[in-house]
Order: structure tokens, then sequence, then C-alpha cells
């Protein structure tokens, strides 16, 4: 499964790691961090995909992001739950979503209007702990969103990236 990811700054992995002590009782704890923007599906030819990804973000400018807190979904349509995560504040993110289901399928349920921008910290466990971990207070943490990966989920590693015009 191939898709674009929004690296996040340092700050976002930090604020990650402080909470590791909290997420342990989870099932999955996420050791990268980023913020999956569209998944695009599998392709025979990576080089064509990739090709059609930068068409549909050519001329898109860099956007701002801000991370605003913790919270979780309850019951996620894929996957284990409880989900937790960093919430993702960014008009600019959503809109750029919205362009690449434009170019590619939404996956229903999960994108499109369904989108909710966010960075997982873990997944699987007792949902009144993801609702306590909802609660804490966290410093918020922003950024310009200058470039985004293109991702490689099998390998788990990014294939290349995409610089968004400043």
């Amino acid at each position: 499964m191939y898709s674009v990811n929004v690296p996040v700054p340092g700050r976002v992995r930090t604020l990650a790691n402080e909470l590791y002590p909290e997420l342990v009782e989870f099932d999955d704890v996420r050791e990268t961090h980023s913020c999956l923007l569209k998944r695009l599906g599998d392709a025979d030819h990576v080089a064509q995909l990739q090709h059609r990804t930068h068409r549909a973000l050519e001329g898109v400018s860099a956007v701002e992001a801000r991370i605003t807190g913790i919270d979780y979904f309850e019951n996620p349509p894929l996957g284990s739950a409880p989900v937790i995560y960093l919430a993702v504040e960014s008009p600019g993110l959503e809109s750029i979503h919205a362009d690449l289901t434009d170019a590619f399928d939404a996956v229903e349920g999960l994108e499109g209007a369904d989108y909710v921008p966010h960075v997982t910290l873990a997944r699987g466990g007792d949902a009144t702990a993801a609702a306590r971990l909802a609660d804490r207070e966290i410093e918020p943490v922003s950024w310009t969103v200058s470039e985004l990966e293109f991702w490689d989920g099998l390998e788990k590693l990014s294939v290349s990236r995409v610089s968004l015009s400043a």
C-alpha cells in the first residue's frame, strides 16, 4: 500500500516519546510518526503512481499545521480499537487531501468527508485508558508543511519526497 504522508518535525516526535510511558499499556505503540494524508493503493508500476501523485500536487503551496491535543477513535473503521492520536489542525492539509481524493478514489469511511488529520500514537487496548489520555493537556506544536512523503507501506519507508511551493 502506497500513501502520501506528512513528515512531522522533531518536536512532534519528542512529544510522542514523552507520552510513551502512558502508551505502553496499549497493544501496538507506534515508533515512527507521520500524518497519513492520502492512501494511494497498490501499484504494479510505482513510477506511474508517483507521477500521478506529483501531477496532483503541482502548484500546491506549503501549509501550516498544528498539534492541538490528544484524542482517540473509539471505533475505527479498520484495525484494533481504540486508536490514540495527536490531533492535527490544518485546513491546508484538509484541502490537499481533497485535491488528492479528486485524483485518487477516497477510501470509504476513512477519507473524503471522514478524513481526520492525525498522528497515530498507539492502538488496541482499554477505551478508559484512551479517554484518560485524551484528557491530558499538551503544549501545542505548530509547523510549516513544506514537503510530503511518498510512502511505501509494505517496506515501511519513504520512497521520495514532494516539495510544496513556498
